[in-house]
């Protein structure tokens, strides 16, 4: 067994896995990595499971200790990671040693990195998922929904991982513009023209009031028509609308259910890549139609190539 211990953390890394599903009737929500994409990249290129238990470092200020040696990989933003003092690049698998240190700073490009190890993080399910999730006090290294902190001990496999390297095609570019795909719901017609048209057609601020339950945008005012609605079911990505006109996409650890008019939801790949946005940033929202959406969607799950381990450059 490999083991990392957690030297120095601002208490907002936790452990993520794909999050816990089934128990919404109990209220309970689904957690699991923000930016799916990048923990799938990063679980890949170790050989596990798709949604086996990484780390998810949000902004920086981690750091780790390998008391033995291990198999690891980064992928998402970089936050200026270095081991032992010397720069360590995201989207590659990499051994440490024991004794090695292991430190992100701050961020560079993107918010979000994922921090995989060779066979996941080891730590007990709470309702089939080690997702953590503050808000509600469930799963993590404690099962008790708290962030990673000083003394804390990790442990993973301590087999050799399967080695794979990235295609350079799939490694995104988070400096670059974004535009977020927007599946329109039934309440989206209850809004007057003016606003759909400036919901599509201006750009949109990331506020500062952005966390793991959902992020506000701040633009045009949106202004609904319709008549009051009873809570109902939220969807992942939901984007609804409070009274102030400003919508707020929800997130992983959003409420169960709500009354606030929705536009639609987000894409699953727009989410991953919203999950890279800092606050000041500005975004564009673009319409889809769902046999786009799902189109797009199974091409993406299927992108995640099976390579022998005996291909690998490790």
């Amino acid at each position: 067994m490999s083991l990392l211990r957690v030297e120095h953390s601002l208490g907002f890394a936790q452990l993520q896995d794909g999050g816990r599903f089934g128990v919404r009737q109990l209220g309970v929500t689904q957690g699991g990595a923000l930016d799916w994409i990048a923990q799938h990249w990063a679980n890949w290129l170790l050989g596990n499971p798709l949604d086996a238990c990484v780390i998810e470092i949000p902004l920086g200020g981690l750091t780790l200790r390998a008391e033995a040696d291990g198999w690891l990989a980064l992928c998402g933003a970089d936050l200026n990671a270095k081991l032992d003092q010397q720069p360590l690049a995201p989207w590659q698998a990499f051994a440490i040693r024991s004794g090695q240190q292991l430190e992100f700073t701050q961020p560079r490009s993107g918010v979000r990195a994922y921090l995989a190890a060779a066979g996941g993080f080891k730590a007990t399910p709470v309702l089939r998922s080690v997702a953590t999730v503050m808000r509600e006090g469930l799963g993590g290294l404690h099962g008790d929904g708290t962030g990673l902190k000083s003394g804390d001990q990790l442990t993973y496999s301590a087999q050799p991982a399967i080695g794979r390297n990235m295609p350079p095609e799939a490694i995104p570019d988070y400096q670059s513009a974004v535009t977020l795909q927007l599946l329109l719901g039934a309440q989206s017609s209850q809004f007057n023209g003016a606003s759909l048209f400036a919901l599509f057609n201006q750009h949109w601020t990331l506020d500062q009031r952005a966390d793991r339950m959902g992020m506000r945008l701040t633009g045009p005012v949106l202004h609904y028509q319709g008549d009051a609605l009873i809570s109902e079911g939220i969807p992942l990505g939901a984007v609804q609308v409070p009274p102030d006109g400003q919508p707020i996409v929800l997130l992983n650890d959003r409420q169960t259910i709500g009354g606030y008019p929705r536009l639609g939801a987000l894409t699953p790949a727009s989410i991953a890549r919203l999950a890279q946005c800092a606050p000041g940033q500005k975004i564009r929202l673009q319409p889809i139609g769902q046999q786009q959406a799902r189109q797009e969607q199974l091409a993406l799950i299927t992108c995640w190539p099976v390579v022998p381990a005996a291909s690998s450059s490790f």
